[in-house]
């Protein structure tokens, strides 16, 4: 006989000490109760009836809470979902008072860059531009700042940033700090327990990781931050669609496993490409699944994307499948990006077969 369920008998609150592997399985689910399905419903509805807290579908949907709640836990703060990583930036950016300073490095997502570009020509802020390596640079810069803006890695220099130290010296100059930890995940940092006041995603990438679903997020510890971001999001109405987020949410599930093997796999690509007579540089901050190959010159690293079979030319990353793409063949990336960088943004496949392909292209260019 099954053992006997009670349906009203409550559900024990989750440890906080668990692993983050079994926070993204058991976080954001329904009570254990019979007859309960495993996942939370996908909520296909604009309306609500009247009375209770939701009231209207742009205020809230229980598929965005169900993702809310599972990559709140892995970063260690409240998460408000968006219908794209440049939704999820622009919120930010809009805490910004009007005539206020943002300080943020050369080599940024080029989405980041825009906004910024569009921002400070319109006389709503002033935009400091500093090199994130030089982390003492940096703390200066924040003096009388509103804001201090990173990714790290940066997008696609893979430049690491000194999280701890730059949140205190920003604080200290009474600035706000913003990570974009969309390349790390909250799987290899959190920046909020390093001191950042709030943490940015394009869920676009790795955290859905199937490049099917367009969505971003912000995650922030402090709860007038949080509410000012929900704000943002019910007046711009940027919200995401309640089956992108169901299936970012079924993506976070299996981040783990994905991640573990696209960094193995990236490490090995790492060690057969180091010497190759077709490259100047390879980049790799030592985590991750991204990896940055500098050939020398433009012509060559446009040719290299063309000669693969497996790797896929595309702009998006954080996939199961393996792409890569020439980043100075978008007009706003930073003139100090290498003319011959190509991002790699390694997915599943086997690692030999695609070192297998990108070697023989490279071997072709170098020939």
């Amino acid at each position: 006989m099954p053992t006997e369920h009670h349906a009203d008998a409550p559900r024990p609150a989750l440890r906080a000490d668990l692993h983050p592997e079994t926070v993204v399985v058991t976080t954001g689910r329904p009570a254990h109760v019979p007859d309960q399905p495993m996942n939370v419903p996908i909520h296909l509805t604009s309306t609500y009836v009247a009375g209770g807290d939701l009231e209207y579908g742009r205020y809230g949907n229980a598929s965005w809470t169900a993702f809310e709640q599972t990559l709140g836990a892995l970063e260690g703060g409240r998460c408000v979902s968006f219908a794209s990583g440049i939704a999820a930036i622009a919120a930010v950016l809009d805490l910004v008072p009007v005539g206020g300073i943002v300080v943020a490095p050369r080599h940024s997502y080029t989405g980041t860059v825009g906004q910024l570009a569009d921002r400070e020509a319109s006389g709503r802020i002033s935009v400091r531009w500093v090199d994130l390596t030089d982390t003492d640079a940096v703390i200066a810069a924040t003096e009388g700042a509103a804001m201090l803006w990173f990714e790290s890695p940066t997008n696609p220099a893979l430049e690491v940033a000194d999280i701890a130290t730059l949140s205190a010296g920003a604080h200290a100059n009474g600035a706000l700090v913003a990570v974009d930890n969309t390349f790390a995940t909250p799987l290899r940092q959190r920046p909020l327990t390093d001191g950042a006041d709030l943490v940015v995603h394009s869920a676009t990438k790795s955290i859905s990781g199937h490049s099917d679903v367009l969505m971003g997020a912000v995650v922030a510890t402090d709860d007038d931050y949080a509410h000012a971001i929900v704000g943002r999001r019910s007046l711009g109405g940027a919200i995401p669609s309640a089956f992108d987020a169901f299936l970012a949410l079924r993506g976070i599930r299996t981040l783990p496993v994905r991640l573990d093997r696209a960094e193995a796999t990236a490490r090995t690509l790492v060690e057969r490409l180091a010497g190759h007579p077709a490259l100047a540089e390879v980049r790799y901050p030592g985590f991750g699944s991204i990896v940055s190959i500098v050939l020398h010159g433009a012509e060559p690293a446009d040719a290299l994307v063309g000669r693969t079979s497996l790797w896929i030319h595309a702009t998006s990353l954080g996939g199961v499948e393996s792409t890569f793409e020439r980043r100075r063949r978008w007009p706003a990336e930073a003139e100090t990006i290498p003319a011959g960088l190509v991002r790699l943004s390694v997915g599943l496949e086997h690692a030999d077969d695609l070192a297998a392909d990108l070697l023989q292209a490279l071997d072709a260019v170098a020939g």
